[in-house]
């Protein structure tokens, strides 16, 4: 399989979840076949039927077993220990392809499959799933972290493209800082947004979604055109007062915040130092006055 466009696959999807449903559902929509497909909980069933209409349900071997294609959308703790099991079993053979969808793991992960000749992908979409249907639609233009052996390049990439995606290259070495980079970027982010949503809330703000929105949209625009330019508020000014009364409204407020607010506030000044932003000294005063 190293044609620049792979043919018409019979695709087998194992964990019809809200990624490898989704991405079942992308691979038909480019003319693919999804023949078969494991959904465990009653919530998957329900994703399967709605995004794979009239695929069958079954055991993840008998999934294997009736796939060119098989796509492990699962839990990262799990693929291991999953392809694994499945290689004991002798179900994997020569000339499969085989990708699974984590973002933390590359291509060695499937060893146990590539030793029997199948073909080992690592495609990763960056993108977040919620299980609703505009995640199918979201996909298009979304960029997807690859890996693959050198001669497989051009199969990940076409399958990417063929769902709509944008390939990015991921060397085998660094998928975890890749994945520890995402995130930061988005799950971190809703951790952040959350709490700020909820401190709004305790302060009496009604709708703190309408206020917070245009703050948020502006930052997130800055950020990606400016980098550490982009650093406004009381750490990157050096306000320590400012600063200090956060440090003492939290502690009686809001104490669950109150680490993630100094760890965060911590590493803005370290990131306004390095960029010259603040001063040395200013931020050793900032830094004595957080926890």
């Amino acid at each position: 399989m190293t044609a620049s466009r792979p043919a018409r696959l019979r695709v087998g999807v194992i964990g019809a979840g809200r990624v490898g449903s989704t991405l079942g559902a992308a691979l038909s929509r480019a003319g693919h076949e999804v023949v078969a497909a494991t959904a465990v909980s009653d919530e998957s069933q329900a994703r399967a039927a709605r995004l794979l209409p009239g695929v069958p349900l079954h055991a993840a071997d008998e999934v294997v077993a009736a796939a060119d294609f098989v796509l492990l959308a699962v839990p990262d703790d799990v693929l291991r220990p999953l392809v694994a099991g499945l290689a004991e079993t002798d179900v994997w053979r020569p000339g499969q392809l085989a990708a699974h969808t984590s973002g933390a793991q590359g291509i060695g992960v499937l060893d146990p499959a590539a030793a029997r000749g199948v073909a080992a992908l690592a495609l990763h979409p960056v993108m977040t799933f919620t299980g609703r249907a505009e995640d199918l639609d979201r996909l298009e233009g979304a960029p997807w972290g690859i890996t693959a052996e050198d001669e497989l390049r051009p199969v990940a990439e076409s399958l990417v493209v063929e769902m709509g995606g944008e390939p990015v290259w991921v060397p085998e070495p660094a998928r975890a800082l890749y994945h520890a980079s995402l995130t930061i970027a988005s799950n971190h982010l809703v951790t952040l947004v959350n709490d700020a949503l909820g401190l709004l809330t305790d302060a009496g703000v009604d709708e703190p979604g309408r206020l917070a929105a245009p703050l948020l949209s502006a930052s997130l625009d800055n950020v990606l055109r400016l980098g550490d330019a982009a650093l406004t508020g009381p750490v990157a000014r050096g306000d320590v007062a400012t600063v200090a009364a956060h440090v003492a409204t939290l502690t009686r407020s809001a104490p669950d915040v109150l680490p993630s607010y100094a760890a965060m506030a911590r590493r803005t000044a370290e990131r306004a130092e390095a960029s010259g932003r603040l001063s040395a000294e200013r931020a050793a005063e900032i830094l004595a006055v957080l926890p």
